[in-house]
């Protein structure tokens, strides 16, 4: 099975965007909605921008944002691919694919097997499905720390690409992949030192055991 791979969200500052090109990731996330603690003002996107040209792929993360929000940081970010993670409809996705041209990435949240049975919904709608947590209600989507129970996606017939995000960490993404065979793995807090705050020491000890794997 080749290794998987590798995308490092929630990056904000120049240091850890160099770590994690240092560490050999294939995207880098950039989140564009303000309640985030990772979130990125659109006036820093461009200096971050410039500095993974012919590294890594940029995707911008929307949480039920704009059209207006989504060009600006298009623009600013100049992003390779879109990820929503909101409640977008499948219509709404691939009305944004239309428009920018570009790749769309949808998270899906699982607690459950209806969970991942619901993502079927979004096959031929976007480019990419992203299995990961659900949050308890009235928490941010994402970055949360929290896993699911990987054993749910054995039903999961593969009809579109698809990655795994949700609690991975450098500890556990070995065994993630091992057991789902996931083809692309996404990390936010499992590479932080606190909230927001990515260490580069655990960005190239999950890369590294990502890989590995």
């Amino acid at each position: 099975m080749p290794a998987p791979a590798i995308k490092i969200c929630g990056v904000t500052t120049p240091a850890i965007l160099d770590a994690v090109i240092a560490a050999r990731a294939d995207h880098v996330g950039f989140v564009f909605f303000a309640k985030s603690p990772r979130h990125v003002p659109l006036r820093d996107a461009p200096a971050l921008a410039a500095r993974t040209e012919g590294h890594v792929s940029r995707v911008g993360l929307f949480v039920d944002a704009d059209d207006a929000m989504i060009a600006e940081a298009v623009a600013a970010a100049r992003l390779d691919v879109l990820q929503l993670h909101g409640e977008e409809s499948p219509e709404r996705a691939a009305q944004l694919r239309a428009r920018h041209g570009l790749p769309v990435w949808k998270a899906v949240p699982v607690a459950s097997a209806a969970d991942v049975a619901r993502a079927a919904a979004w096959v031929g709608a976007v480019d990419l499905i992203l299995f990961d947590a659900k949050t308890p209600k009235g928490t941010l989507p994402g970055g949360m720390g929290l896993a699911f129970d990987w054993s749910l996606l054995a039903g999961w017939k593969a009809r579109a690409p698809w990655g795994l995000a949700g609690g991975l960490n450098p500890a556990n993404v070995a065994e993630a992949v091992r057991l789902t065979g996931a083809p692309l793995v996404d990390t936010s807090s499992g590479v932080e030192s606190a909230p927001g705050v990515k260490d580069a020491g655990l960005v190239a000890a999950f890369c590294a055991a990502a890989r590995a794997a």
